[in-house]
């Protein structure tokens, strides 16, 4: 008897050429994103808007960007949690990973370059800025695919106007062993949708709904797209918000790349009185995204299964 093959997770296709709301393409893709996204909560995605030199140059910015020093990395600071530049934790010491806010804004990412190099680095901030431009419009696919299925078009443009973007940019140092070691613990996403893009060493990990972990392994062509916590709630639990982790081996590093829609300061997360009747009763109170990440990070939002639930669950 042979072995079954591993699960993987679903791969959908936004390449198509007529990808237009409407046409039986985007129905069919539609579909799919809902799919995947009840059942394990991200998927792989083709996409193709990203030329070929843009995605290798990303990742020779973040290399250039994590090759500095770590006086001048740790000018990256931020008043929100995991914002900045993270690193040296004695729990994950392969880990370090910097936040960009507002990266799909040219003069965002331009003053938060000067803050790293004063003499400014036009080459890396135009590679950060464009990359996360047109992941941007990933995102923008997949939630406008989720409200159509969910029959949600009315809260459509009050969604799309209610998040910026961050992106995350990460290293994980190869740990010289061919043992497997631990490179991110394993964690649920707190935002809206986010779209991950990596070298060619892999690590991720998603933990399917039956406990089991797949090995996500996307190609150079394709990215990975997974729900946050605050869309599981926004959705009322109709989606999946997936743990997911990073486990390392071998020697080489693995650079990824996270776009991040994240709720505004301020927006309120409530389940639309469409998505709550006597099969689906609400699943969590109405909360502010940035009070719950500032619970989430404290001593008792680590400590608990799940942060969402404690913060705000029924």
């Amino acid at each position: 008897m042979g072995s079954e093959n591993p699960p993987r997770l679903p791969i959908v296709d936004f390449s198509k050429p007529d990808l237009k709301p409407g046409t039986p393409e985007w129905d069919s893709v539609k579909s799919q994103v809902r799919q995947a996204l009840e059942e394990y909560g991200c998927f792989e995605a083709l996409f193709n808007k990203v030329p070929l030199e843009l995605r290798k140059a990303i990742f020779g910015a973040l290399e250039e960007l994590f090759d500095l020093s770590l006086q001048t990395k740790l000018r990256n600071r931020s008043k929100k949690p995991f914002h900045g530049y993270v690193g040296q934790y004695p729990q994950v010491p392969l880990y370090e990973s910097m936040g960009i806010d507002d990266a799909n804004i040219v003069e965002k990412v331009e003053s938060m370059t000067n803050i790293l190099w004063p003499e400014g680095n036009q080459s890396f901030s135009k590679t950060i800025q464009s990359f996360s431009e047109q992941v941007s419009e990933l995102d923008q696919i997949i939630r406008r695919m989720i409200l159509e299925s969910l029959g949600l078009e009315k809260y459509m443009e009050e969604h799309m106007n209610s998040t910026n973007y961050l992106l995350r940019v990460m290293k994980y140092k190869g740990p010289q062993t061919t043992e497997t070691k631990l490179g991110l613990n394993g964690h649920t996403d707190k935002n809206i949708v986010t779209i991950l893009y990596q070298n060619q060493v892999e690590g991720l990990e998603v933990q399917t709904k039956n406990g089991e972990w797949i090995n996500a392994k996307p190609s150079a062509h394709s990215f990975i797209a997974m729900i946050g916590d605050s869309l599981y709630a926004w959705t009322n639990g109709r989606l999946h918000s997936p743990y997911h982790r990073v486990m390392m081996s071998g020697n080489e590093a693995r650079y990824s790349a996270g776009l991040f829609s994240i709720p505004k300061g301020g927006y309120i997360i409530k389940a639309p009185e469409e998505l709550v009747d006597e099969e689906h009763p609400l699943l969590f109170k109405p909360f502010d995204h940035v009070e719950f990440l500032g619970f989430y990070y404290t001593e008792a939002g680590q400590r608990v299964p799940s942060a969402l639930k404690t913060y705000c669950g029924v």
